[in-house]
């Protein structure tokens, strides 16, 4: 009999309506109900096949498609195996676990960082803070070329290319190429020298560069090798500087290299001054040098040129020669001092010119002036 005939009174209503208003239904009794209905649901072969029937419809439905982003790439694997790679989108496969699908960010700058203490060329340890950003460019040669985690074994190829490079350099380049100040390679104090200082700051500048660069490409040679999936996108030393043990050590080398630069800097600048003003000298003195030695030999030609055309009029009147000597020395010598002559034997008063000659000078000019007015009354001939 239905529960809605007439005559049931509401008994089997399933929604309580018609119950009377002192028989409510509790707990028990809705917890009651659902069971049974379950019951009904699941009762029988049937009703079991069913529910599992939905569940694996469920299951096919939700795992036989797959969305991969624009930044991924999908490797899908049937039962294990590499299969194919996926490109970005919407796509069908196999439910798992027929395929499972494995998403590989391609577009995402990864970095791996590390610090390591290493020897240089010159035998010093340094200590070397590098970073190496690279991104996955072969998803399937990323998850299973490798043997173990691709982070470990990027971190190791890359301390290798770092020990390759560093240990190739000495000290010095390897701490100028953080960015500091490089030390100018010391200057010629010749002027075809001079402009060495920027040259060699110039090269000191590309020693980042290039030590980078160099590291980048050993390590993306070893990638390859192993056959990885990454490429190396850029590698950069962070921090260069002598371990922690030894670094006041290092500090006194420094300063003891930047007084070194210092006083021969200042040593450099003295002689750019000093240098020029002594080869002005030099060549100022040679100059009157060469000068005089011309006047010289050209006084002394003059000279004995006049001396052989004298001796010439000498052979010819021996006489006469000595007395024109005589007289035009005498006119020499007389015309460039104060001279009194007194031709008269004392009878005439003569005044000397106290006032333009001293009393030793007046003196001794007129005992020359007596000597030579006897000896010319005397007639007695001087020879030159």
């Amino acid at each position: 009999m239905a529960w809605n005939e007439p005559g049931n009174n509401g008994q089997r209503d399933p929604w309580g309506k018609n119950r009377q208003p002192g028989n409510k239904p509790g707990l028990e009794d809705m917890l009651k109900q659902i069971r049974d209905r379950l019951g009904k649901l699941g009762g029988g072969a049937g009703g079991v096949f069913t529910i599992l029937l939905a569940f694996l419809l469920v299951w096919l439905v939700m795992s036989s498609y797959t969305i991969v982003d624009a930044r991924q790439a999908g490797v899908v694997l049937r039962f294990g195996k590499y299969s194919r790679t996926l490109p970005p989108g919407f796509h069908f496969k196999l439910p798992g676990p027929v395929e499972t699908v494995t998403k590989v960010g391609t577009t995402e700058v990864r970095s791996v960082s590390d610090k390591v203490r290493m020897l240089t060329s010159d035998e010093n340890i340094i200590s070397v803070d590098f970073n190496v950003q690279y991104q996955v460019s072969d998803a399937r040669k990323y998850l299973f070329s490798l043997s173990g985690p691709p982070e470990d074994t990027l971190r190791q190829a890359a301390e290798a290319a770092v020990r390759t490079v560093v240990g190739a350099n000495i000290m010095d380049n390897i701490l100028t190429s953080q960015g500091t100040e490089p030390v100018a390679a010391p200057a010629s104090a010749s002027s075809t020298t001079a402009p060495a200082a920027p040259a060699a700051t110039a090269v000191n500048a590309q020693t980042r560069d290039t030590l980078q660069q160099q590291t980048r490409e050993i390590l993306q040679a070893t990638l390859n090798e192993y056959d990885a999936g990454l490429v190396v996108t850029d590698v950069s030393f962070q921090n260069v500087a002598p371990p922690q043990e030894v670094k006041d050590a290092f500090d006194d080398v420094n300063a003891a290299r930047e007084d070194k630069q210092g006083t021969e800097n200042n040593a450099r600048a003295y002689a750019s001054q000093v240098v020029p003003v002594a080869r002005g000298d030099a060549s100022r003195i040679s100059a009157e040098a060469q000068g005089y030695s011309a006047q010289r030999v050209a006084t002394a030609t003059g000279d004995a040129s006049r001396f052989n055309l004298i001796l010439k009029e000498y052979k010819a009147a021996p006489d006469v020669t000595r007395r024109r000597l005589w007289l035009e020395t005498v006119e020499d010598v007389m015309s460039n001092n104060p001279k009194v002559l007194d031709g008269s034997g004392g009878r005439n008063m003569i005044y000397l010119p106290l006032d333009r000659a001293a009393g030793k000078e007046v003196q001794g000019v007129g005992a020359v002036m007596q000597s030579a007015a006897s000896d010319s009354l005397t007639g007695k001939e001087k020879q030159p």
